[in-house]
């Protein structure tokens, strides 16, 4: 291979940038004594390949290696190889054997099989395990970076939807399609997740939160399925190896570049519909694992740094659960992260990011919960980052549990909505006013620190547990094709399956099964604060019971879309409710209820009720609850005072006659909502609602009603 010409470079940007007729180079490493760079002709293991030694005295500034090389164009396949100290008793792991991603890479490529045998950090033969150096060439097997060009890259405006009026759809990107039941061209893909988009405007969505679209590993799994026999994979993703590079596999068109391409082209499409994208980003650990995982890009680069380590620092420290700790709060990590956010806002035009295991974050190097996390503040403070949605799942695996503490404007997975509404639907006790308040905006944990509802994102379920169908068909998970044993995923799911486990369990069964997943909607949808519904549950997509499918790449994950046809009252329902809350906007305050009367209204904007009204039973036994709010309090797009809107909820196993309050209003009651009907009678279209006669509503058991004033309202 003729050898290109080069020059010093520049160190700034980090990553392969193409410029002056040729491509910059740039890297960070602050202890490598050495950095050779590796350009390849192909991404075949047996490709011919070209090093180029960068020379400290020229190529390096500070920490920072570079080089420019003339001539090297867009799609050119290239890797790193980083020399120094190897002694992994104080947390050096250099090993020049090692083919490594570069962190900056916006794409890699390779047969995505990668034989990381030949990207351990160890020998496996040695009884020293990873204290042994591996002299094993990883190259033919590793992936490789592609240089990418410049792209249609006009920033687009952005759809930036107040929080108040989201509502967010969990989608996992090969999942939503791959079934060959989805009707799409481009299974499992970008693309073809883009052909759903007429579906998600008809249900009423305004963002999509991806699961993990990250390079990752898929294959690192080394688990048989017990029932098939089949070795299982990483099928969720949250592995990753490569921060600024959409997955390949995902791409329909190819893998040297291509992801890209079609990854910007998807985000695209979406905002033309008005639908906004939020990346699930996985900053708390990667794919290196443990002591004993691949080396194949951080721990290659300055293991000391990028990881925090134990006293011996052989070990990883382990709040992730998943082997290493990302060390989120070193200057050098944390500015990388930022680059990374600043990338896919800048570049790739995204609207939002969900922080998985988002209390590591605020994790020192010790391990410690940081009063004031650095990276927490610059994340909310970031002026580029400043209008973006900031999520996190605000708890670790290593006991933090911080819902309601996040600083500023970051929202939070609110895991006790979940817990609290799941209690009251099943039926446990001392649960109603726990339900109440969540209902209301979760204030109990939001307003001591300032914040207002709209920091709650309200969930029933998510990727991670029983699918909304499954929580009311399953006591028990049901995990062993997993081949853990069953002993992986959540014990404590709240979940009840009315009389049989699993399915076909019988019309009976199923009809009860049918009402308390419209009470989960309803509730969802009803609840002030954020909602967020998992892809599927509006039609009753079920994993048979598994709930931790994280290895599942097969008939248990993908989603059915057979099941839209089998359960289309269910996803009537759900659209329906995202409508009847799109239309009213006393459900979406930012601000909580005072329970006062205020602004000039001589009705408090909230009062809670029982059988009889102006009388709630808070008891330890009580299962039911109603409350009424104030339309006055809140103004419409024609700036008219919204509905006022009476909700019941019956979570006993009996039928409850109600007494109905007077509507703030003055004017008659109508019915819009009854869970216990079937549908189309389950929730009325706006305009075709019905008089609700008399002083009192008899509401079935397990069932929601909702009343709204007869108000109408020309525009101003």
């Amino acid at each position: 291979m003729k050898q290109s010409r080069f020059s010093r470079g520049t160190p700034l940007p980090f990553g392969a940038k193409l410029r002056w007729g040729g491509t910059n180079f740039s890297i960070l490493s602050r202890n490598a004594v050495s950095v050779t760079l590796v350009l390849f002709d192909s991404s075949s293991p047996d490709s011919d390949y070209e090093e180029i030694i960068l020379d400290p005295k020229v190529n390096k500034t500070g920490d920072i290696w570079h080089i420019w090389i003339k001539g090297v164009k867009d799609g050119q396949l290239y890797g790193y190889r980083i020399d120094g100290p190897y002694d992994p008793a104080n947390g050096f792991r250099f090993n020049r054997n090692k083919l490594l991603l570069d962190p900056h890479a916006r794409s890699v490529t390779g047969n995505f099989q990668w034989d990381l045998s030949d990207a351990r950090g160890y020998d496996r033969d040695s009884p020293l395990g990873d204290l042994s150096f591996s002299e094993k060439d990883s190259s033919p097997g590793a992936p490789k970076c592609v240089v990418i060009g410049e792209d249609f890259n006009s920033f687009e405006r952005p759809i930036r939807k107040s929080l108040k009026d989201t509502i967010i759809y969990e989608i996992h990107v090969k999942g939503f399609t791959y079934h060959n039941s989805s009707n799409v061209k481009h299974k499992g893909t970008f693309k073809g997740l883009t052909e759903k988009i007429p579906y998600l405007k008809e249900l009423g969505i305004t963002a999509v939160e991806l699961m993990p679209i990250h390079e990752f590993d898929e294959d690192e799994n080394i688990n048989i399925n017990p029932v098939t026999g089949e070795r299982l994979n990483n099928y969720w993703g949250y592995s990753t190896i490569s921060f600024f590079a959409p997955k390949g596999r995902y791409a329909f068109n190819g893998t040297m570049g291509e992801q890209f391409h079609e990854c910007k082209e998807m985000i695209r499409k979406f905002h033309e519909a008005g639908i906004e994208v939020i990346l699930d980003v996985v900053f708390n650990h990667t794919a290196e694992l443990d002591h004993l995982g691949p080396t194949l890009c951080f721990r290659g680069i300055d293991n000391s740094i990028y990881y925090m380590l134990e006293d011996n620092k052989r070990f990883y420290k382990n709040f992730s659960g998943c082997g290493n700790t990302f060390n989120c709060n070193n200057p050098i990590v944390r500015e990388f992260i930022i680059n990374c956010l600043k990338y896919w806002v800048i570049e790739m035009d995204i609207d939002g990011f969900r922080f998985d295991l988002a209390s590591i974050l605020g994790r020192d190097i010790d391990g410690n919960i940081l009063s004031n996390p650095p990276l927490l503040e610059r994340i909310e403070e970031d002026p580029i980052l400043r209008d973006t949605k900031i999520i996190a799942e605000a708890w670790d695996a290593a006991g933090a549990y911080q819902v309601g503490d996040f600083p500023g404007r970051w929202a939070e997975w609110n895991g006790k909505y979940r817990d609290d509404v799941r209690l009251f639907w099943r039926g446990d006790e001392n649960t109603a006013g726990y339900f109440a308040t969540r209902l209301m905006g979760s204030a109990d944990l939001y307003q001591p620190n300032q914040k207002s509802p709209l920091h709650s994102i309200n969930f029933i379920t998510c990727h991670d547990g029983f699918t909304l169908n499954d929580l009311v068909s399953y006591n028990e998970k049901h995990n062993y094709e997993n081949g853990e044993n069953n002993n992986d995923g959540e014990n404590y799911n709240i979940s009840f399956n009315y009389g049989y486990e699993g399915e076909p369990a019988g019309e009976e069964i199923d009809s009860v099964r049918n009402r308390q997943i419209k009470n989960f909607i309803a509730t969802l949808f009803l609840s002030q604060g954020v909602p967020m519904l998992l892809a599927g549950d509006e039609f009753r997509r079920t994993q048979r019971g598994n709930n931790n499918a994280y290895c599942q790449d097969n008939e248990i994950s993908w989603i059915n879309w057979s099941f839209l046809d089998k359960h289309e009252d269910i996803f009537r329902f759900t659209k329906e409710m995202i409508r009847f809350r799109k239309d009213h906007p006393i459900l979406r305050r930012n601000s909580f209820f005072k329970g006062i009367a205020y602004n000039n209204n001589s009705l408090p904007d909230i009062s809670w009720h029982g059988l009889k009204k102006n009388a709630p039973d808070w008891a330890s036994e009580s299962h039911v609850i109603a409350c009424l709010l104030n339309g006055g309090y809140a103004k419409n797009d024609n700036n008219c005072s919204d509905n006022d809107i009476f909700i019941i909820f019956n979570a006993s196993k009996d039928g409850k006659l109600f007494e109905i309050p007077d509507a703030p209003s003055g004017e008659k009651w109508l019915l819009s909502i009854d869970t216990s009907k079937n549908s189309p009678h389950d929730i009325l279209e706006r305009g075709k609602e019905i008089p609700a006669e008399g002083a009192d509503y008899y509401v079935e058991s397990l069932s929601v009603v909702v009343l709204i004033s007869n108000i109408t309202c020309e525009s101003a």
